[in-house]
This record gives C-alpha cells, structure tokens and sequence, in this order.
C-alpha cells in the first residue's frame, strides 16, 4: 500500500474577490494583513466535520493547523459543519466564492465530500481530504494515519488486556465506529484482523456487534445496554473511539462492572486518559493529530503555489478504483503505563488530566 507514488497535478488559481468571513461561530479565519486576490498569494479553507463525534476536532486540529498555517504566514480560514451536511456544502461554497486556492475537508460522508469536492476541483481549487478519505472522490491528496494499523492496535490491545485478566473464553462485544466512515471500515478491518483468528480458534467468542451512527455518544449507550441486556456475559469491549468506549463505561458503571470488562478507545483525550487511570478503559491509540495537521498545511501550502506535494504512501480508493497519493503517519498504542507519552508530546496537559480525584491516580502512575 506505501509503495509507489502517483504524481497528480494540483491545480491552482486565485479568484478576484475581496476576504469575506462566513458568520459562522466555528469560524476561525487567519489573515497575513495584506489582502487575498492576489494570484502568488496561499489561501487555504479547512471544513471540520463537527465537534459531538470527538473532541480532537476543535482541541486538537483546529489549534495545530491554525498554528501551523500563521507560522507559514498564510491566509486561512477554518470553519466546523457540526454534522449539517447543508452547512458542510454551504461553508465550501463560501470558501470558493471567498478566492480559497486550496481546501481542506473532513467529509460528513462520502456522498457529500464528494460533491463539494468535485464542484472545487471544477473551479479549479487544490482539494486534500483530511483524516478521512471521501470515496469516490477527486481529492487530489490524502492526509491521515495508517488506520487499519490503528485497528490492529485495538484489537492486540484488547487481546493483552484479557491475557494480563486471565479471561477464559470471553465474549467480545464491539461497537464500531459510523458507518458513513471510511475510517470505521479501515478500523474494524484492522482489528478483526487480530480478533477473528481468536473466534475461529474458540479462544473468544464473537458476541454482538453493531456501528454507531455519527460516533454519537447517546446511541453508542443505548446500543450498548441492549448488547448487554441480550448478553449479560459480555467480557471484553472493542470499541473504536474513546467516545464510544466512555458510553460503554457508563453502562457497565451502572451495573458496577467498570473496571471488570476491558473497555479500548482512540484518540487519547482527556477523557479517555483518565478512565485508564481509574482502571474503566484498558487502553486507548494516540495519533499525534499535530503531525497530521502539520503535514497538511506544507502540501496544502505547496498546493497554493502551484508546487507538487510530498507523499510517502498511496492509499486504494475502492469506489473511486484509484490510488490517492498520501501522508500516512503512524498510530501508538496507550495503556497506563505509557500516558506520560502524550503528555510529553503536548496533546494534553498534566493540569487538565490531574485535576481532582484524578491527581492523585496521576501521582501513582507516574504523570510529570
């Protein structure tokens, strides 16, 4: 999959018209001060999908681009759709008609970044798909991480979790991520990749299995306690964020089984490094979005210029049947012991995990 390299040409062209802000409270424009319209000059657009499925969206990705496109002196403008595919569609046509020269887009789904997609690349707009690849789309580039190797760490990471348990048997219940996601597909193809051996072999059994529309939080709950009412026995949970992960916390919480049944996650917020530390969730995958987001402002400002971007890997677009030129960066398992990992790295502070009751589960494991 990272081998070869298909050369695309980005197209580039700036559009006469003066910087307008689009009015929207999840905007966050960045402007070098000397005006946009000029044909030498990068302006960048970045839709965010929303800010409900995972907190990195607005904590995370939001901060590192901003930093990294102001650090370029570039104009920019970064808006959040909160999951409205009409507001999705409405925020691209504003940053087109606004003279952007290269857009950014977290899809909703692939029908919809497909869509706004093809319309920029009819005006000639530089298009990358961030962390989610939009199928059968035209996006030019590809940034994100590998993410099946993201799923094959939940899924090894579970397995360790009920080896260090001493589990015999134990039914596995997974919640997976929206179904709309090209993300979710490449998780679960990862983890099942660890997990469907350990069925076949009788050394776990394959217990309910269901995706959670939207990574919503509300349902990944209510799917959760129907899995569990059907099942009581349920003895390890694949979940594929750290916001899924937390809902099935919630319910194992109320039958006071937290901390008995290994929880995984992704994503390595505050929230999920901290139900490591009450022993709630056994590991989760950090993927330093900085790196992300840093590789994304240097091909998109290469793009703005008219210069070809850096890749080191192409990814398989099976609907589109094309190979998308990418940055792929790499995922890190989290369990306990290694929490000072992403602190070190900066994606979370020592202030915001070890407050409370939990600066003391701080002092045991270690936090600096």
């Amino acid at each position: 999959m990272r081998k070869g390299f298909l050369l695309l040409t980005a197209a580039s062209v700036a559009l006469a018209s003066s910087l307008t802000a689009c009015g929207d409270s999840s905007s966050d424009d960045g402007d070098s001060g000397s005006g946009s319209g000029s044909g030498s000059k990068p302006k960048i657009g970045v839709i965010l999908p929303d800010s409900k499925s995972s907190p990195r969206w607005e904590t995370a990705d939001r901060k590192y681009l901003s930093e990294a496109f102001k650090a370029a002196g570039v104009e920019y403008d970064i808006q959040n759709a909160q999951n409205d595919k009409q507001e999705f569609q409405t925020i691209a046509d504003q940053m087109i008609t606004s003279g952007v020269n290269v857009l950014v887009i977290v899809n909703l789904d692939s029908g919809t970044g497909k869509a706004v997609l093809d319309k920029a690349k009819a005006q000639g707009v530089a298009t990358i798909d961030y962390d989610r690849l939009t199928l059968g789309g035209s996006a030019q580039y590809y940034v994100s991480f590998d993410n099946v190797a993201v799923g094959k760490l939940q899924g090894e990471g579970l397995s360790k979790c009920l080896t260090d348990m001493k589990a015999k048997k134990p039914i596995i219940a997974t919640l997976n991520g929206s179904p709309t996601d090209n993300n979710a597909t490449l998780f679960a193809e990862g983890y099942n990749s660890v997990l469907d051996p350990k069925y076949k072999s009788g050394e776990y059994v394959k217990g309910p299995d269901q995706s959670v529309p939207d990574w919503d939080s509300a349902q990944a709950n209510t799917i959760f306690e129907q899995m569990l009412t059907s099942q009581p026995r349920i003895g390890g949970v694949l979940a594929a964020n750290d916001t899924l992960g937390n809902a099935a916390i919630a319910v194992l919480r109320k039958q006071n089984r937290n901390g008995d049944v290994p929880v995984t996650g992704q994503d390595a917020g505050v929230q999920g490094l901290q139900n490591i530390l009450t022993g709630d969730q056994c590991m989760t995958v950090y993927k330093a979005v900085k790196k992300e987001a840093d590789a994304t402002a240097r091909l998109a400002i290469s793009l703005a210029k008219g210069e070809k971007g850096d890749t080191n890997a192409t990814v398989e677009d099976p609907e589109g049947k094309r190979k998308v030129p990418s940055v792929l960066e790499t995922p890190v398992a989290i369990y306990k012991e290694n929490i000072q990992d992403v602190v070190d790295d900066g994606f979370v502070t020592k202030e915001e995990l070890c407050k409370g009751k939990y600066a003391a589960l701080c002092t045991q494991a270690g936090i600096k």
